[in-house]
């Protein structure tokens, strides 16, 4: 099913504020929340939806670049390897935004954010950032690239639990609130504070009998390979986001993320410019002067182009459709090969050949007309406009 635009899901106006978004975001939350919604798929789905939307649209740098490429130039992938911000599930949802709820559902929310009274808490791992190097060939056509990663894992003795047995018990330092008190006195009375509980991590309980392996961390060093599906057409700076194959978060939390940084390198022949490629096709003076065909590099191998006989330097030509794609579809096919007409003059001629160009110049067509001469002032005039 194709994707709704993030605007049209929260219901607002392109130049909603952050506030606005945010109001928007919340109302849509709280009427498909799975706690007023038990059971219904579809309200579980216009619940993703709406978090899915949220999460683009609050980031200043993601939301600019939505508005300008639509889901094409999303920093963040469509699922594992894509380029939208897709592929959340409720864990994402609850331990990222669960914070702007305050008081709603009680334990829904809550739970997911804090401790204590409020539920166990759900930690995330951290996002992974690598980078990758593309040629041109690659990025025409799209590739899987493998990656052995080094990184946290869930620990296999306990599960990722983090616990040997299981078995929790109240926070002494805490009491079990999740939270810690101070009272500060200064001159015209007290102020009390609260923090989260170091001893418990806010969650007010902590366990009996840690994991041996990993300290009850839940998590280890460890190691893995994962591939990436890199789409056409990507360019140097854009990130491919593989979704929940970053670091494991600690006690059975949720994953992080692999953000893969794309490099394009440098191609021999062209010169890119969006979807366009640009050669500069260095002709001799006969070809120029008599015309005939040449030949000229394309991705898929070289092809022949039928020169003019004059044909005047900074003449340009296309191919079109042996350019690049647009990322993932957005756009209209491919771009052209852009051939750029230059024209090579020796530097050193042979006693001959310099007789032989001593003849021409004194002939009447191989003087430039009064036209040509307009015409050439133009064109260099234009460069200054």
């Amino acid at each position: 099913m194709d994707k709704r635009d993030y605007y049209e899901v929260l219901g607002v106006k392109k130049n909603a504020t952050a506030a606005e978004i945010k109001a928007a975001y919340k109302q849509m939350a709280i009427k498909y929340h799975p706690d007023r919604n038990p059971g219904n798929k579809e309200a579980e789905e216009k619940f993703k939806e709406a978090a899915e939307a949220y999460d683009v649209l609050r980031d200043e740098k993601k939301k600019a670049r939505y508005d300008q490429f639509g889901f094409a130039g999303l920093h963040g992938g469509a699922g594992a390897g894509g380029f939208s911000g897709g592929g959340m599930n409720m864990d994402d949802i609850f331990s990222m935004f669960g914070d702007i709820f305050g008081g709603h559902f009680g334990g829904g929310f809550g739970g997911f954010g804090g401790g204590g009274s409020q539920g166990r808490r759900v930690y995330r791992g951290s996002d992974l950032r690598i980078k990758v190097k593309l040629t041109l060939n690659e990025v025409a056509t799209g590739c899987t690239k493998k990656f052995n990663i080094h990184k946290y894992v869930p620990c296999s003795h306990c599960n990722g639990t983090g616990s040997e047995d299981g078995q929790t018990q109240t926070c002494q330092a805490c009491k079990g609130t999740g939270a810690v008190y101070r009272t500060v006195n200064f001159g015209l009375g007290q102020m009390q504070t609260q923090q989260t509980c170091s001893a418990c991590g806010g969650e007010g309980s902590v366990m009996k009998n840690p994991c041996k392996y990993c300290k009850g961390e839940g998590v280890v060093q460890g190691e893995e390979l994962i591939e990436v599906d890199i789409p056409k057409g990507v360019d140097t700076g854009m990130v491919v986001t593989v979704r929940g194959k970053g670091n494991a978060g600690r006690r059975g939390g949720v994953n992080g993320d692999v953000q893969v940084l794309v490099e394009v390198q440098e191609h021999k022949d062209f010169v890119r410019q969006d979807q366009n490629l640009i050669y500069n096709l260095l002709l001799d003076v006969p070809t120029v002067i008599l015309g005939g065909q040449v030949e000229v590099p394309t991705l898929d191998g070289r092809v022949k182009i039928k020169i003019d006989p004059g044909t005047q330097p900074g003449k340009v030509l296309r191919l079109r459709g042996k350019g690049l794609p647009a990322v993932q579809g957005y756009g209209y096919g491919n771009g052209d090969i852009i051939v750029q007409v230059s024209v090579y003059i020796p530097e050193t001629l042979s006693k001959d050949e310099r007789k032989a160009v001593e003849q021409l110049r004194d002939s009447d067509n191989f003087s430039p007309s009064q036209s040509a001469r307009r015409k050439g002032c133009s064109k260099f005039k234009s460069l200054f406009e």
